[in-house]
């Protein structure tokens, strides 16, 4: 809902200007909350999901550890299986964790900046609250 939805309850011409200005300033802060709570969501399904595929990878790491030097590793390409070199596979996968790490580093900070954007707007709110009280 925009700002110029709202009906004044008060002619800003009225005997009450500054109280009107204020109301107006704590709905226009408050309108832009909700904004940055999308976002948050999809930064925290997409910490979720890296999360998911890193313990993935890190079971794939365990088993690979157990393996003897001569075992064979298979990897499935479409319908197909190839084989696949040990120590390829386990750059592959330790790749895979270096990247995954790295991108979930990216997202907390995206995530830290979208929390300290709507607690500065909060704050806003709340300032400008008690300035009308």
């Amino acid at each position: 809902m925009s700002i110029s939805s709202y009906k004044p309850v008060c002619d800003p011409g009225s005997q009450h200007p500054k109280q009107f200005n204020q109301l107006h300033g704590i709905i226009a802060s408050s309108n832009a909350l909700p904004i940055s709570s999308p976002d948050l969501e999809g930064f925290i399904d997409a910490r979720q999901k890296l999360e998911s595929q890193q313990q993935e990878n890190k079971g794939v790491q365990a088993e690979f550890d157990k393996l003897d030097e001569d075992s064979r590793i298979y990897k499935i390409v479409g319908p197909v299986l190839l084989k696949q070199d040990k120590n390829e596979a386990v750059m592959a996968v330790n790749g895979r964790l270096d990247f995954i790490e790295k991108e979930i580093k990216r997202i907390e900070g995206q995530i830290k900046e979208a929390q300290e954007k709507a607690e500065k707007k909060r704050a806003e709110v709340r300032n400008s609250s008690k300035k009308l009280s």
